[in-house]
């Protein structure tokens, strides 16, 4: 049974803590494992990636193999349905336009003293794109990924995405030629983060690795960061539903339920004003299960994970929610708009109650790869800000030079960096000889 709590109990701010402090990701200690196997894909490049795909997928490869062919790709797609390729064009249309209006503007501007100053963007080079392919297969992660790093003008695509025994999706594939992808290997795991992060004789490395995966994944994306850049470490998956009013407790059971499907470890909260819903969202919700395909994951993320809390009012709502800092938040409430205002720390917000969390993990534009694990508090889902980075500009006259030079010798004596003190001295004395001339 989920966890229930109520605002009004004395216990609850004990309770409440423990829910926020509940470890949901495996205990295993990955971290040695995966330092061996980045070792040994540095040391042996492709033919470990070999070994390592033999192993974990049981699929037996030459370095030849490892990657997807285009005429493997071409025969996989055609395959795809009309229905299927049509909702995925739609969903790439959609998320590439709303990343279009995250590019930014360079900037260049000079100030009172003649100094010119700005900053440029430039896109990373190359991008790794990771797409689990275990449990299940996400063309919409390839989309959220690939699209807007092409986007921001990344020049090179890659994609690692694992296929057990071999079997390739054709959606995968189909997601990533709507999106631009150059190159897509057959490899999952830590090792395709490691071929990716320092190369192999077939991969050429990377800049930056971004995608979610499994907790080996994620742990060889901690150890690379530093050789390459990384989007986040992403935690099991999570929504919050503040519900009020007259709301269709059939429409929240299912919303919790779509969270809770991912995987065990998933997690589904739902605060409501009204104990009324709270007990008929959780009927619903107990009704429902039992038909889900899913069922038993669905299930164990709801016994073990889940809550339902009822509070006095929206503000207690909306404060509870900043301290959850949820990866995603449905606003179920009369007034959306001015709630949202209040709820400061979310990856995403859905507004109203037909605007369900499922379809932001498809086509409604903005990212899926949010912040996980109340990192929301401190950081954002993915974007084309993700691949780009800023070069900052300076210029100065020599006018410039001397009404901020002294300035900067002066900083440079306190430090005791006699040098720095000593390259703007020198142009300074030159400026002052040509001024005596």
């Amino acid at each position: 049974m989920p966890v229930t709590l109520n605002t009004a109990d004395a216990d609850f701010e004990a309770r409440f803590t423990d829910m926020l402090s509940a470890k949901r990701e495996d205990s295993v200690d990955v971290n040695d494992a995966v330092a061996g196997i980045i070792s040994d894909i540095r040391k042996g490049g492709d033919q470990v990636l070999c070994d390592l795909t033999a192993r974990f997928d049981r699929l037996v490869l030459t370095p030849e193999q490892l990657q997807i062919s285009a005429e493997e790709i071409a025969r996989e797609v055609a395959t795809v349905s009309p229905e299927d390729r049509a909702a995925l064009e739609l969903a790439a249309a959609r998320i590439r336009a709303y990343h279009e209006r995250q590019l930014p503007e360079d900037a260049s501007w000079t100030d009172d003293t003649g100094a010119t100053l700005g900053w440029r963007w430039t896109a990373v080079s190359a991008a790794g794109l990771y797409v689990p392919g275990g449990q299940a297969a996400y063309p919409s992660s390839v989309l959220m990924n690939a699209i807007p790093a092409r986007v921001a003008g990344v020049q090179r695509l890659v994609v690692c995405v694992p296929t057990p025994e071999g079997v390739l999706n054709p959606l995968v594939l189909l997601a990533a030629q709507l999106s631009g992808v150059d190159e897509i290997y057959r490899i999952g795991g830590a090792q395709a983060i490691a071929a990716m992060a320092y190369g192999t004789e077939t991969i050429v490395p990377v800049d930056k690795i971004t995608g979610p995966g499994n907790a080996y994944v994620a742990a060889a994306k901690r150890q690379v960061f530093g050789r390459v850049g990384i989007d986040m470490i992403a935690g099991p998956s999570e929504v919050l539903v503040i519900a009020q009013g007259e709301q269709d407790p059939d429409w929240l059971a299912l919303d919790l339920l779509a969270q809770a499907e991912h995987d065990a470890d998933a997690q589904s909260i739902l605060i409501t004003t009204d104990p009324a819903l709270a007990d008929a969202v959780s009927a619903a919700v107990e009704r429902i299960l039992p038909t889900l395909p899913r069922a038993e994951i669905a299930a164990a993320s709801w016994r073990d994970y889940g809550t339902v809390i009822v509070v006095r009012d929206l503000q207690e709502a909306a404060a509870l929610s900043n301290r959850i800092a949820p990866e995603h938040l449905e606003l179920c409430v009369d007034d959306p708009e001015a709630l949202a205002q209040h709820c400061i720390h979310a990856g995403a917000i859905f507004l109203g109650a037909h605007t369900p969390e499922a379809v932001g993990d498809y086509v409604s534009g903005p990212n899926h790869v949010l912040p996980t694990a109340r990192s929301a508090r401190f950081s954002s889902g993915l974007s084309v800000m993700d691949f780009l980075k800023r070069t900052t500009m300076a210029r100065l006259t020599p006018g410039a030079l001397a009404a901020i030079g002294p300035a900067a010798m002066r900083l440079a004596a306190s430090e005791g960096l006699q040098a720095h003190g000593a390259s703007v001295e020198a142009r300074l004395a030159r400026l002052n000889e040509r001024h005596d001339e």
